[in-house]
């Protein structure tokens, strides 16, 4: 009995221990407060102030730490909050850098208002119209970019009319804040969020949206309202949700089945809960390196004189960026630049990957080739280096190793010693018919 009583004792210290350790790692975020100036006359108008603040991050409303008694001297005491996470997404090691780092994680905090959405996937969760006491309160938008973009975090926290002891109601999370894939490969942009439970908002239902935006252009990719377990009928082709983990853990990842250049862009996932929304934003970039081909290949025989024209054709990639050369490696081993030679425009197919073809102008009376080498075509790129190859073979243009004068004279001398040997066997023949016709003769 009494080692079932020691066990349990170490257990609950072990666990306290470790609520201590989570809650210490808890950051002191540097936040910028933004608002709205309210002009004269009572209209709002495009101008913002922002003022520096404080966040105090918990996981317990009840633990206080020596140093959230001390404020800077830069910061307005009125400024400084203390935010109860009990999930300690705030707690992430990319919001919490060492002391004393240069690079900070980025964090704002603005005013909120709750209000219900008109949105046809989002409006059957206010369908009673009715505002609850419960949102009669203090609530603040807070977005967080932790260092390295490691984790992205849109929340909605509320505190009491007046107090500055704020709970987190709702979080919205992202991992991927950057993510590239290569074309026709699966890819998942991360986005969970979190409902504080005990809030009465909890239980009432949800909703999520993806959009895309790209350059001015943007459309509907995915829109679910989990309240009545429908799609939108707007739904992008080859986007899904995981519809289970979305309802039990709270995942609300896009999936894209296929990558495709299109699907480059920024992608927006936005949760709503009933009078509540907050959202964060992914960048997927599509990269794809070129396939190169050369032409002619093989290439002809170059001789003095000659001018050669060679080819390079890189397609198949995207993005648009892509520096292309030429290389000249002679029979040396020794490798030398020969420029970027004439570079065309970019081509678009038609599934968006780009082509884009150099051209070289290679003047052999004033390259010295030797006995020819490998031209080579350079292609970098986002999504990697990529190099192609042609021989190029030359007569003519330098005097013959000692190697090949030794297989030269040696070629002379075999040709001499036949030439002799045919000669010696001629002159033979006719000396003994001669003497055969003297001896007739008499």
């Amino acid at each position: 009995m009494t080692d079932f009583s020691t066990i349990y004792k170490l257990s609950l210290v072990a666990v306290f221990c470790f609520i201590q350790a989570c809650s210490s790692s808890c950051p002191v975020l540097e936040c910028w407060f933004v608002q709205e100036k309210v002009g004269r006359g009572g209209g709002l108008t495009a101008a913002t102030s922002q003022e520096k603040s404080l966040l105090h991050i918990r996981t317990d409303a009840h633990s206080h730490s020596a140093e959230s008694q001390k404020t800077p001297s830069d910061i307005n005491p009125d400024r400084v909050y203390f935010i109860t996470d009990p999930a300690g997404t705030f707690c992430h090691p990319s919001l919490n850098p060492p002391r004393g780092s240069v690079k900070k994680p980025q964090c704002e905090i603005n005013p909120f208002l709750p209000q219900p959405s008109s949105l046809k996937w989002v409006a059957p969760l206010t369908d009673s119209a009715l505002s609850p006491i419960y949102l009669q309160a203090d609530w603040f938008s807070t977005s967080h970019q932790g260092l390295n973009k490691e984790l992205t975090i849109s929340s909605i926290t509320r505190a009491p009319t007046a107090t500055k002891e704020h709970n987190v109601i709702l979080s919205v999370t992202s991992k991927t804040v950057s993510v590239q894939s290569r074309l026709g490969e699966p890819v998942v942009l991360d986005c969970g969020f979190w409902v504080d439970p005990s809030s009465p908002l909890s239980g009432l239902g949800f909703a999520v949206e993806w959009r895309y935006q790209f350059r001015g252009d943007g459309r509907l990719v995915l829109a679910y309202d989990g309240k009545t377990d429908r799609l939108a009928d707007t739904q992008e082709e080859g986007a899904t949700l995981d519809f289970e983990g979305l309802h039990e853990k709270g995942n609300a990842s896009l999936i894209l089945q296929e990558a495709k250049v299109r699907h480059s862009g920024m992608y927006i996932c936005t949760v709503y809960l009933p009078y509540l929304v907050a959202q964060v934003a992914v960048e997927l970039e599509i990269v794809e390196p070129p396939s190169l081909s050369i032409h002619p290949s093989p290439l002809p025989l170059a001789v003095p004189g000659q001018t050669l024209t060679v080819q390079c054709e890189a397609s198949g990639f995207a993005p648009l960026s892509l520096e292309l050369s030429w290389e000249f490696k002679g029979s040396d081993g020794k490798s030398r630049p020969l420029g970027s030679g004439s570079v065309t425009g970019h081509r678009q197919a038609w599934d968006g990957t780009l082509s884009q073809s150099t051209r070289l102008e290679l003047d052999t009376a004033k390259l010295d080739l030797g006995r020819g080498g490998e031209v080579t075509c350079v292609a970098v790129h986002l999504g990697g280096t990529r190099r192609a190859s042609v021989t190029l073979n030359a007569v003519g243009f330098s005097a013959p190793s000692i190697e090949d004068s030794m297989a030269m004279v040696g070629v002379a001398l075999v040709l001499y010693g036949l030439i002799k040997f045919v000669s010696w066997t001629f002159t033979g023949s006719d000396s003994d018919e001669a003497d055969k016709q003297d001896k007739k003769v008499k």
